[in-house]
């Protein structure tokens, strides 16, 4: 009865919780964009939300792209790791495998790009690897 309901009050509370932190992934302050992506970050290692993230997972890649291309240092390096535990959610389906093959691009640019942070750096190179195994459909 009234604990189910209280169940489910919670869910979408987490919910409504998680979009606001995907809105605030195009907010025009960075701090504002890095507190959403450690939200997301948090939020994703610590529960499994695939059947949330499939319907929002067009938005949500193209925020990390976004935060991949514009952010600097910080907020590049928690946009990978954000990345690989999106890929991690979405599985080995072809959900996972289209958000992978829609940034990898961007990846491999972050991950060569000589002036990119060290940690922006290295997120990303982990991103593909992880992103790579867990979601490429044919041998990459």
């Amino acid at each position: 009865g009234s604990e189910a309901a209280g169940e489910q009050g919670q869910e979408e509370e987490a919910e409504d919780r998680l979009k606001e932190h995907m809105d605030n992934l195009l907010d025009k302050s960075a701090k504002t964009r890095q507190v959403a992506l450690q939200s997301l970050r948090l939020a994703f290692s610590s529960k499994t939300l695939s059947e949330f993230l499939l319907e929002r997972r067009l938005m949500l890649t193209d925020s990390l792209e976004k935060c991949l291309k514009k952010g600097k240092g910080e907020e590049q390096a928690l946009a990978g790791t954000v990345l690989t535990l999106l890929c991690l959610q979405m599985g080995s389906g072809p959900e996972g495998e289209e958000v992978f093959r829609s940034l990898k691009p961007l990846l491999i640019s972050v991950l060569t790009d000589s002036t990119a942070s060290p940690s922006a750096r290295q997120s990303c190179a982990t991103a593909l690897g992880m992103c790579c195994y867990i979601a490429a459909a044919d041998l990459e």
